[in-house]
C-alpha cells in the first residue's frame, strides 16, 4: 500500500497540479490539508476520474481537510470527540477507514503568535488530539498524517535562531506534539531529496525553496503495526517545484501489504 499527505494550500489552485501529482505517484490514500473550500465544492468528480472516493471536511476559503481513497472509505468522521473550537469548531480534522487502517488527515491550528489567543487554541486542539487519539491507537491501525505547524525538534527548522521567540518551535508545542506520540504512535519520517534535513515547508519568498530553507512541519505518525512495515517514506520535493505549487510538498509512504 501506498499513502501520502500533503497541504495542498487551496485545493482549487493546486488542481491541475494535484490531477498529475496523483496520475503519477499513485497513492491508495491520500490526506490533504487546507484544501480551502466548502463540501460542496470539492472537485470529487475530477479525482473520481482517477479512481478515487472522496470524504471531505470544509469551511470556505479557511481550513479544510479531506481524504481521497482508490480502495474505500469507510466510518468516516468529521473532527473528534471533544475538540475545541475558536469559537466554533473548524474543520481541521477528518478521518476514515481504508485498507484495513484508520486515517485521519489533521490541519493543526497555526498558533500565530506566542502571545495570540490563537496559540492558547492551539495547545488545547492538540491536547484533545491527544485524548481522542488515545482511543483510535487502542482500536486498531492507525495512522495521523497532516500539517501539525510544529517542528519537533532545532533539527527541523533551517536555522533555530531565526524561529526563537516564534510559534512552530516553542516548549509547550513540542510537549504537546511528544504527547501525542506517547500514546503510541511513531515518527515515519521521510527521506529528503535534497540535504540533510527532511523538510516538508518553504516560505515562498524568493530563495527560501532553492536554498532549502525550510522546516518539517508537516508528519505521518502510525501505529507500531503500521510503522513496522514502512518499506520506504519520502519527501516529495520535485512537487514543491515548477509554476504555482504549494508551498509544502507531499510526503509519500510505503507499506508492506
Amino acid at each position: 500500500m501506498r499513502f501520502a499527505t500533503w497541504n495542498v494550500n487551496s485545493i482549487k489552485a493546486r488542481l491541475p497540479r494535484l490531477l498529475e501529482w496523483l496520475d503519477a505517484t499513485k497513492p491508495d490514500v491520500l490526506c490533504l490539508q487546507e484544501t480551502k473550500v466548502a463540501a460542496d465544492a470539492f472537485p470529487s468528480a475530477e479525482v473520481g476520474e482517477l479512481g478515487y472516493a472522496t470524504a471531505e471536511y470544509g469551511q470556505g476559503r479557511w481550513n479544510g481537510v479531506a481524504l481521497l481513497s482508490r480502495i474505500g472509505l469507510d466510518d468516516v468522521r468529521r473532527g473528534f470527540a471533544g475538540e475545541p473550537g475558536y469559537p466554533d469548531p473548524e474543520a481541521r480534522a477528518i478521518s476514515a477507514l481504508s485498507g484495513g487502517i484508520r486515517f485521519m488527515s489533521v490541519y493543526v491550528p497555526n498558533g500565530r503568535t506566542p502571545d495570540d489567543p490563537h496559540y492558547t487554541y492551539k495547545l488545547s486542539w492538540l491536547a484533545a488530539l491527544r485524548t481522542a487519539l488515545a482511543t483510535d491507537v487502542a482500536a486498531g491501525p492507525l495512522v495521523v498524517a497532516g500539517d501539525f505547524n510544529v517542528a519537533p525538534t532545532d533539527d527541523d527548522v533551517w536555522d533555530p535562531r531565526v524561529f526563537a521567540g516564534a510559534t512552530h518551535v516553542t516548549p509547550p508545542e513540542r510537549e504537546a506534539l511528544a504527547g501525542i506520540r506517547a500514546v503510541g504512535l511513531r515518527d515515519v519520517v521521510g527521506r529528503p531529496l535534497k540535504g540533510d534535513h527532511p523538510f516538508t515547508y518553504w516560505d515562498y519568498r524568493a530563495g527560501m525553496f532553492h536554498q532549502n530553507k525550510g522546516m518539517r512541519i508537516d508528519l505521518v505518525y502510525a501505529s507500531p503495526d503500521v510503522a513496522g512495515r514502512v518499506t520506504d517514506a519520502v519527501v516529495d520535493r520535485e512537487a514543491r517545484k515548477g509554476k504555482g505549487p504549494s508551498d509544502h510538498a507531499p510526503i509519500v509512504v510505503d507499506i508492506d501489504g
